[in-house]
């Protein structure tokens, strides 16, 4: 797995029908806001994404991989994405505009904290 990818949820990348559920980082792509193994609450719905906000995300080029980046613009109809590891660039930059799935709100594991909104 690469940087930044989400374990949840590939089975046809469709979120599951709660407007909340859980999802797994894999990777070094948002470090340092988010690292490999920790485990976030994404939600769908609510209020709008807006640039700055972490999210759960699938590229337009790559369809069969969900990720976790942070929004930066949009565009075309989707969203820019960017990883906050900038040693990485497994984001918009090399797969380009991504549809949103959900926005991650909440890390429970291994420290608790809510994410909030980082401008970009």
């Amino acid at each position: 797995m690469r940087g930044g990818e989400a374990v949840e949820p590939p089975a046809g990348l469709v979120p599951p029908a709660r407007w909340l559920y859980p999802v797994l980082v894999s990777g070094p792509s948002m470090v340092p806001t988010l690292r490999h193994g920790d485990a976030v609450l994404v939600r769908r719905g609510g209020r709008a994404v807006r640039p700055g906000d972490v999210v759960v995300a699938v590229f337009r080029s790559r369809p069969e991989l969900a990720v976790v980046k942070r929004a930066v613009r949009r565009q075309d109809g989707g969203w820019w994405l960017h990883g906050d590891n900038e040693l990485i660039t497994d984001d918009s930059r090399a797969y380009g505009v991504a549809d949103v799935l959900g926005r991650v709100v909440f890390r429970y594991w291994p420290r608790p904290r809510r994410l909030g909104y980082r401008s970009v």
